[in-house]
C-alpha cells in the first residue's frame, strides 16, 4: 500500500460537519449535559470510529469550545468536557440537517449511535434548564459553518440581501457579514475564509473610508497580512 493510500486510511470519517453532531450527540448521551465527562470517555470509548485517531478530534473541540458549545476543565491533567444549551442547540441543528447520515463505507450505523438518535427523539421536549430542543424546533436553528465551501455559499447569499437591501453599490461592510453569521463560526475562521475568497478572486476585500466607525465596526473588519484593515467586500465579476 503506498504511503498516499495510508494517509488516506486515517483521518475523520465522513465530513467535519459529521463529526461534530457525532461528538454532541455522544456528548448529551453520555449525560454532558448535566455531568461533566472525561475526554477518554468521550472521544476514545464512545465517539471515535475506526481508523480514526484521538487526535483527529482536537480541533473539532477547541471549536466548540471556542462557540461556546462544550466547556473543558483540565482537572489533575485529565480534561473534562460538559455540554453547554449552545451546544444542544448546534446537536438540535445538526441532527435536523440533510447532510447527517449513516451510509456507505465512511459512516457505518453502530447500535450506539442509532440508539441515542432514537432516545433524543424520545426525550424531546425539555432539557438542561427548560429550552425547548425536539427536533422538529430545529429548523429554526442555524448549524455551524464547517467547510470553506459551505462558508462561501452562505456569505454571498448574504452579501446579495445586504446589497439589495440597503443600496450598498456593490461596497458590503465586512463587519455586516461578519454579525450576520458571528454564531455559526469562529472569528479566525471567518477570517481565513474571507481571505480565502480574496484569494480565489471572488472578493476584492477594500480599504476606503467608513464614516460612522466604531471600535466594534473595527474590530469586526478584517486586517490584511502587510496590509492593514479593510472595510468593505466587493464582488468581482466573473
Amino acid at each position: 500500500m503506498s504511503t498516499e493510500a495510508k494517509a488516506q486510511d486515517k483521518g475523520l470519517r465522513g465530513t467535519e460537519a459529521q463529526a461534530i453532531t457525532r461528538l454532541l450527540l455522544g456528548l448529551w448521551d453520555l449525560g454532558g449535559a448535566e455531568r461533566e465527562v472525561t475526554k477518554t470517555e468521550l472521544i476514545t470509548d464512545r465517539v471515535k470510529l475506526n481508523k480514526e485517531r484521538v487526535k483527529d478530534y482536537q480541533d473539532i473541540l477547541e471549536k466548540l469550545q471556542e462557540k461556546g458549545a462544550i466547556t473543558i476543565e483540565v482537572k489533575k491533567r485529565k480534561p473534562y468536557i460538559s455540554l453547554t444549551e449552545t451546544g444542544l442547540q448546534m446537536l438540535a441543528a445538526g441532527l435536523n440537517s440533510s447532510d447527517f447520515k449513516f451510509d456507505g463505507e465512511e459512516l457505518k450505523p453502530r447500535d450506539k449511535d442509532i440508539n441515542a438518535v432514537l432516545r433524543w427523539l424520545r426525550e424531546s421536549g425539555t432539557v438542561g434548564n427548560g429550552t425547548s430542543l425536539s427536533v422538529n424546533t430545529a429548523n429554526n436553528l442555524k448549524a455551524a459553518i464547517a467547510s470553506y465551501e459551505e462558508f462561501k455559499q452562505v456569505v454571498l447569499d448574504i452579501y446579495d440581501q445586504l446589497n439589495q437591501e440597503h443600496n450598498f453599490n456593490n461596497l458590503v461592510p465586512i463587519y455586516r457579514l461578519r454579525q450576520q453569521i458571528s454564531d455559526r463560526l469562529t472569528r479566525s475562521e471567518f477570517n481565513e475564509w474571507l481571505l480565502e475568497m480574496q484569494a480565489n478572486d471572488i472578493f476584492q476585500l477594500m480599504a476606503g473610508e467608513m464614516s460612522d466607525i466604531t471600535p466594534d465596526k473595527r474590530e469586526d473588519s478584517i486586517t490584511i497580512p502587510g496590509g492593514g484593515l479593510r472595510y468593505y467586500a466587493k464582488l468581482l465579476n466573473s
